[in-house]
């Protein structure tokens, strides 16, 4: 039986039907790890040794389940609520707070209670094995994977998961075991020892050790693969503050004040003003209130000023685009922004609180709708998706307004932004000369469709075997 001198030293040092750790036989060997890992699978090709990969789960409470454990699950404490007799639902919301809706909507779900009108009545009797599941995790005692489903869904359990690799040696080769040359060398060949001895033979099927490149993170490279696009059509990239005046993020826009956009649910509004440009001002302000002279009836109503100043984190970048429009109002201008943006947004597999939008404007005389259609189609056959079609849309500041849509195969169409042609009421207070296409674009949704991923939120998280599973090159 020919082997390697690995294979030999393996086979030697270990005795048969013994599971080795990988450290333990590589100290009985005397051999690297890689080396006795190596050695594992070129025996196993042969039928005398197993390689075996053990994975464990050591659960942990997080940070909500730790408070779950100490102060008891929402739903135990409405339902002990209830019990004593308390069953109105303003009174309940008032003393559970934000956590009211996650205990009803676990009671429901249960079967425990159900609401009529203003209360909440009992239907059965109820046990919380929950708590007694996150003390037992708490105190690292063995629980069933079965229990743990519900809690690691809810986020209140955790894990960390460790791999481990033995080695056994399942039998011995009956004929003497006999090493062969790996490698011949200058000694060998003057030494002449090399004479009637044998020599490793390579197995091509044998697996190599993976090594795993440097490389862009996948999402940076999809937002540089944007960006050149864009520039080769002709595109010149823009920046401009996070943090905006309501004025640019919204009046400018020709959004109206009483917008639910701008409300506090959907903003993130500081409690900070900035000083205007007046002749921006004057002119928005009277296109809000009867349309100035862009022949509109405008919203009516009132205009703050003290509204228009008051500071915002910016919840598009169309608020970096006028901008730059209204310091460029001639035409031809071609620009685009690919930035962060904030929205009052609960977490969540398809929303954030913060996300990047790839924003665009082209402001020229003799261009329309098809323009902008076609610009559009373009940029999404550049990005890989061969069928794209456009729904009409409603945007405050555009019309026409259009959805564009994907097709992904499984997902069916998906809408990934919107766009249209500015209105008269956006470009004329500003003295923007000519027509503008716009559109915004969601890079998250993007990049989520480009690597076929189910949760937005993996696009941020430091999961270092995703990144080195995900390739270099997009096929």
């Amino acid at each position: 039986m020919m082997l390697s001198p690995i294979e030999v030293t393996l086979v030697k040092s270990l005795e048969v039907g013994v599971e080795y750790p990988l450290a333990q036989a590589a100290k009985l060997s005397g051999m690297s790890k890689d080396a006795v890992l190596k050695a594992a699978h070129l025996l196993q090709e042969k039928g005398f040794a197993e390689v075996i990969s053990k994975t464990e789960r050591e659960y942990f409470l997080t940070e909500e389940g730790d408070d779950y454990l100490e102060r008891g699950l929402p739903e135990q404490r409405l339902y002990e609520l209830l019990k004593k007799g308390e069953d109105e639902v303003d009174d309940l919301k008032n003393k559970l707070g934000r956590e009211f809706g996650i205990a009803l909507g676990w009671l429901r779900k249960k079967g425990i209670v159900e609401v009529e009108g203003k209360l909440i009545k009992l239907k059965k009797e109820a046990e919380f094995e929950e708590r007694i599941i996150l003390r037992k995790i708490k105190e690292s005692s063995e629980v069933p994977e079965t229990k743990l489903k519900e809690l690691l869904k809810r986020k209140l359990v955790s894990f960390n998961e460790r791999k481990d690799i033995f080695v056994k040696i399942i039998k011995k080769p009956e004929t003497e075991l006999k090493e062969v040359i790996k490698d011949l060398t200058q000694e060998l060949l003057i030494s002449g020892e090399w004479k009637g001895r044998e020599f490793l033979r390579y197995d091509v099927k044998i697996p190599s050790k993976v090594i795993y490149t440097a490389k862009f993170h996948p999402y940076e490279r999809i937002v540089r693969e944007c960006r050149k696009i864009f520039l080769e059509m002709g595109f010149t990239e823009i920046k401009g503050n996070f943090v905006q005046s309501s004025f640019w993020n919204f009046d400018a826009l020709f959004q109206p004040q009483d917008h639910p956009a701008r409300d506090m649910q959907d903003t993130f509004y500081l409690d900070e003003y900035m000083e205007l440009e007046e002749n921006y001002v004057r002119k928005v302000r009277e296109t809000h209130l009867n349309g100035w002279v862009t022949g509109s009836t405008g919203w009516g109503g009132s205009w703050s000023l003290d509204t228009a100043k008051k500071l915002v984190l910016r919840t598009h970048t169309t608020a970096i685009t006028i901008h730059h429009l209204a310091n460029n109002p001639e035409p031809p201008v071609k620009a685009f922004c690919i930035d962060r943006v904030y929205r009052r947004e609960s977490i969540d597999a398809t929303h954030l609180p913060e996300f990047d939008q790839l924003e665009g404007v082209v402001l020229d005389k003799d261009v329309g709708f098809r323009h902008l259609l076609g610009l559009l189609r373009e940029f999404f056959l550049k990005m890989g998706f061969e069928d794209v079609r456009f729904r009409p849309g409603y945007f405050p500041y555009t019309e026409p307004s259009v959805e564009p849509e994907v097709y992904v195969e499984g997902l069916g169409w998906i809408e990934l932004g919107g766009a249209g042609v500015f209105r008269k009421e956006v470009t004329e207070p500003l003295g923007i000369k000519g027509k503008v296409l716009a559109w915004g674009l969601g890079m998250g949704r993007l990049a989520m469709l480009r690597l076929g991923m189910k949760d937005l939120r993996k696009l941020y998280q430091p999961d270092i075997g995703w990144l080195r599973e995900i390739p270099a090159i997009r096929k």
